[in-house]
């Protein structure tokens, strides 16, 4: 009898016991890791000078002087070197007629030099990919690129794939919460994510400031990322991914129009950057914050921050004015991240989220020269950035890196990875980056033709011999 309701007692505690087993098991798994990444460096041929630049905007001959001039400045104030890269059909005087094989052959040297890279380097087969997800925001093709990779590599014949497109700047991000979700249905898995975008069918020949802006601002890139949730392969891993937050502003009817790609009066597509981006941005980073800030900050900081703001809200509900003296409090995000990956769509963006975080220049530095190196690659900006601190050695076995990305939608998209082991191998930068940060990211274009900056009649403009490219 003793034996029997010792079984008895003892049966629900084993059920139990092993009932935490599986949970304890579940999550190991349902871990997801950066084994590796590549980021595409296109060939010298391809490189844009902005010397070069002003002579593709000459070769549109919709434009005005004011609109001429207006590029032009657009283009020296960007944050944008010398040395990014544009797709090829420019180099031929062909970006007022491009074709669809332009876009799929940009596409094409992009996805292979990277995948053979990243695959290689690793050891793994492309047969022992078992998900693969493919962001290209402005090329639509049938069958789709996802399906060309699959069929260029011999993939296996049950290898789930994911074709994204339309989701902007942000949508290497969402490839990896796709990633993400399936890593914690399945055990043991391999995953590729291919972000980039196509500009070649993309160019906008017309005369409208709005779509002519994104002519200046995009540049060609893209990046390859092995990601898995296999246990064994953890210690190998780079990065280990912690939380990922999604926000999407697309009910609002000023959040959505802000960036879009649409039709001009005459008819002429093109990529629309409206008046409303800045606000829409910042509403849409505001939201994302709030609820990402929990999840990566210590508790300290979070209770810290909510004193000083009830102090603060205290103090300017007391004054006659509503006002207060003191500046609104600021939480210190660097108490729970080391290092930020900020999307580089800009100048004003990386200096806006840099005032906004109350970060400092060292912080701000991988975005910075990245755009000035690589310009806005779109969905690859972020991994560009976080291969400069790669390059620079910043990463460290254990540090944190908060992702932040923009997107039309709009969106905004954030994450935090924890470095698995000190990261520092050969990417993108390695022949350039001893050279940054340059002492000055100052345009020579300005100094050599500040022409531009003074007031012309626009009957008797003209431009200068000694800028003409023979």
């Amino acid at each position: 009898m003793d034996v029997y309701f010792m079984l008895l007692y003892c049966l629900p505690l084993f059920y139990f016991f092993l009932f935490l087993l599986k949970i304890i098991d579940r999550r190991r798994h349902q871990s997801c890791y950066i084994l590796d990444y590549e980021c595409y460096k296109p060939t010298d041929d391809r490189m844009l000078s902005t010397r070069f630049s002003g002579e593709v905007i000459r070769r549109n001959k919709n434009l005005g002087l004011l609109e001429y001039k207006f590029l032009l400045k657009a283009i020296v104030r960007s944050g944008i070197g010398e040395q990014t890269y544009a797709p090829r059909m420019v180099f031929h005087n062909r970006e007022e007629c491009p074709t669809q094989d332009d876009g799929i052959e940009e596409m094409e040297e992009f996805f292979y030099d990277c995948i053979d890279k990243v695959l290689k380097r690793n050891g793994i087969s492309p047969s022992e990919i078992d998900v693969l997800v493919v962001n290209i925001s402005m090329l639509a093709a049938v069958p789709s690129l996802s399906a060309r990779i699959v069929n260029h590599y011999k993939m296996r014949d049950n290898i789930k794939t994911y074709n994204l497109t339309g989701m902007g700047c942000s949508a290497s991000l969402i490839s990896v919460n796709i990633v993400q979700n399936i890593f914690k249905t399945q055990k043991n898995l391999y995953a590729l994510v291919i972000a980039s975008e196509s500009l070649s069918p993309n160019w906008y020949p017309g005369n409208d400031r709005s779509m002519i802006l994104a002519n200046c601002l995009f540049r060609s890139g893209g990046c390859a990322i092995l990601l898995t949730n296999k246990v064994a392969l953890r210690n190998k891993a780079m990065f280990k991914l912690k939380c990922l937050v999604r926000t999407h502003h697309g009910a609002r009817d000023e959040a959505y129009d802000c960036c879009i790609q649409k039709e001009d009066d005459q008819g002429r597509v093109g990529f629309h950057l409206g008046k409303n981006l800045p606000k829409a941005a910042t509403r849409a980073f505001v939201d994302n914050l709030k609820e990402i800030a929990p999840k990566i900050l210590p508790i300290r900081e979070l209770l810290r921050f909510t004193v000083v703001s009830f102090i603060w809200k205290r103090m300017r509900s007391n004054t006659k004015d509503g006002s207060s003296s003191s500046s609104r409090p600021v939480i210190n995000f660097k108490a729970g991240v080391e290092h930020f990956c900020i999307h580089t769509g800009g100048k004003a963006v990386i200096d806006g989220i840099g005032q906004s975080l109350n970060l400092t220049e060292y912080d701000l530095e991988p975005a910075r020269m990245t755009l000035h190196r690589f310009g806005n690659t779109s969905a690859s900006s972020l991994w560009y950035v976080l291969g400069y601190m790669e390059a620079k050695k910043r990463l460290k076995k254990g540090d944190r890196v908060f992702m932040i990305s923009f997107g039309a939608g709009f969106k905004c998209n954030s994450c935090l990875w924890e470095v698995v082991r000190d990261v520092g191998g050969r990417n993108a930068w390695e022949d350039c980056i001893n050279s940054y940060p340059p002492k000055t990211l100052t345009n020579p274009f300005l100094e050599k033709y500040g022409w531009i900056q003074n007031h012309e009649d626009p009957d008797t403009f003209y431009v200068p011999e000694d800028y003409v490219i023979p």
